[in-house]
């Protein structure tokens, strides 16, 4: 087993990162994805001295939003991210899809607008030898099996990071996914969840996410086992849940303790 297994931080807002990634590491954690804004994170310096005192590095830095009309602050300031994420030695950074259209389905222009931007950051991060992937998800520019294939198609130097629960809300197998996005594979998230409305043409999906391990939809052991196979050697990061009434501890230490129980 090459891979290694991060927590995404989406849900910490203002964190005491020394003590939280402490709690992170005796919980068992291997790394941590780092999603803040970087006035709360501080200096490259800084954080690099957090990680080092913790013993967890950062697997990934996201994206602050996506300008999929190239607007000139927004791309600027993502560029920061950027740079942020190859002084802290991230492994890839991270990013989503922007709002769909409120008025009309999304189409064909929208699509190669998203794989503009992708491809801009994806050749300004080149420079650092650091990779960025785009992270499928639902009620975003890319919302279907079939556009996402579209996407896809258009890309040459970004990389993909799938949600193997965003590849189920639309139907599609994680781990046929998985299979079939293998070569351009650079991150792996584990979501879980256990209620979805929603997800057609006129209603946005709304999903109760839970910690991983507690919906009745996913296939844990199957995606676990087909990344191995597959000798996927990267971070494999689970997202804790919202649903459950957990303190942030308790959410590290659910999420570790079901993936040691697949034997991992």
């Amino acid at each position: 087993m090459g891979f290694k297994f991060g927590y995404s931080t989406l849900r910490w807002q203002t964190p005491d990162f020394e003590e939280l990634l402490t709690q992170l590491k005796d919980a068992g954690w291997d790394g941590w994805e780092m999603r803040q804004s970087l006035d709360w994170v501080g200096t490259p310096q800084h954080i690099r001295q957090v990680c080092n005192n913790t013993d967890l590095p950062i697997a990934a830095v996201t994206a602050r939003g996506l300008p999929i009309d190239k607007d000139t602050e927004q791309m600027e300031l993502n560029k920061r991210r950027i740079d942020f994420a190859a002084e802290v030695e991230a492994d890839c950074f991270m990013f989503m899809g922007a709002g769909k259209p409120q008025d009309r389905p999304v189409n064909n222009s929208d699509l190669a607008a998203l794989a503009d931007v992708s491809e801009a950051w994806a050749e300004y991060a080149a420079q650092y030898g650091l990779e960025v992937c785009y992270h499928i998800h639902t009620n975003t520019t890319v919302d279907s099996i079939d556009d996402w294939a579209k996407y896809m198609s258009l890309l040459r130097k970004c990389k993909l990071c799938i949600d193997v629960s965003h590849s189920a809300l639309w139907g599609y197998d994680p781990i046929e996914s998985i299979r079939r996005y293998s070569d351009v594979l650079a991150y792996v998230h584990l979501q879980d969840y256990c209620s979805v409305t929603g997800g057609d043409d006129d209603t946005p999906y709304d999903v109760g996410w839970v910690d991983v391990g507690a919906g009745t939809v996913m296939d844990f052991p199957g995606i676990m086992s087909t990344l191995a196979e597959l000798n996927y050697d990267r971070w494999v990061t689970a997202c804790p849940g919202q649903v459950e009434e957990r303190s942030d501890l308790e959410r590290m230490t659910v999420n570790r303790e079901y993936l040691h129980q697949l034997g991992y």
